[in-house]
C-alpha cells in the first residue's frame, strides 16, 4: 500500500470523505424501496487513450466542448455520470451522492434485472482498454469498496461486476487490463486491515 489514509461515508450527504466533490446534475432519486445491490466498475479516458485533462469532469457536467476533439462531438450530448472517478494518480473525485442513482450503466442487466442504475453505484477509474491500471488506482478502488460495502452491506464480493458483465457486445470496460484477482485480493485484504 502506498499511503493509507482512511476513507468514510456521510450517509446524510451521501458523500465520501476523501472524495472531491464535483456535482453532476446527470442523477435523480433512485426508484421507491430500490436498494444498493452491486457495485459496477468501469473505465473511461477522454479524449480516448489520454490520461489527465478534463474531459470526463467535463461530459459528467454537461459542458464538454464538442470542438476540442472529433470523439467530443459525437458525446457531448450524452446525459451521463457515475458516483465516483479514481484518476490515474489516485484521486478520487465524487459527482454524485451514493443515494442518488448516477447515470453510468446503460442499457444493461444484472441480478436478473434491467435498469441497473437502479439498484448499483458506479465507479469510473481514469483507463483504456490499451493500457494497464495503475497500482494507485486498485488501491483507492478497493478501499472504495470496502468503504461502500460497509454503507450497503447487501453488495456482496460476488456483486461486484464490470461494465462489460452487465452490458455485453456494447461496452468492454474495465477491459483487459483489468486485474479482476488483484482488485478482489486488495478489497479483502484491506476489509481486515
Amino acid at each position: 500500500m502506498h499511503s493509507h489514509y482512511s476513507m468514510n461515508y456521510d450517509p446524510d450527504s451521501g458523500l465520501i470523505d476523501v472524495a472531491r466533490y464535483v456535482a453532476s446534475d446527470n442523477c435523480d432519486e433512485r426508484p421507491q424501496g430500490a436498494g444498493v445491490e452491486t457495485l459496477i466498475v468501469h473505465a473511461i479516458s477522454l479524449p480516448p487513450g489520454e490520461f489527465g485533462g478534463l474531459g470526463i469532469e467535463q461530459l459528467f457536467c454537461n459542458s464538454l466542448d464538442a470542438d476540442e476533439h472529433p470523439y467530443y462531438s459525437e458525446i457531448c450530448e450524452l446525459k451521463v455520470s457515475a458516483h465516483l472517478l479514481v484518476r490515474r494518480d489516485g484521486e478520487v473525485v465524487q459527482f454524485v451522492p451514493l443515494n442518488q442513482r448516477a447515470w453510468h450503466a446503460g442499457v444493461s442487466e444484472c441480478l436478473g434485472r434491467e435498469n441497473v442504475n437502479d439498484f448499483s453505484i458506479g465507479v469510473e477509474l481514469e483507463g483504456s482498454d490499451d493500457a494497464p491500471f495503475e497500482d494507485i488506482q486498485y488501491e483507492r478502488l478497493a478501499q472504495l469498496t470496502n468503504v461502500i460495502r460497509q454503507a450497503f452491506p447487501a453488495i456482496t464480493p460476488d456483486n461486484i461486476y464490470g461494465h462489460s458483465d452487465i452490458a455485453p457486445g456494447r461496452k468492454t470496460d474495465p477491459g483487459p487490463h483489468f486485474d479482476w484477482q488483484r482488485f478482489r485480493a486488495l478489497f479483502s485484504q484491506t476489509a481486515q486491515g
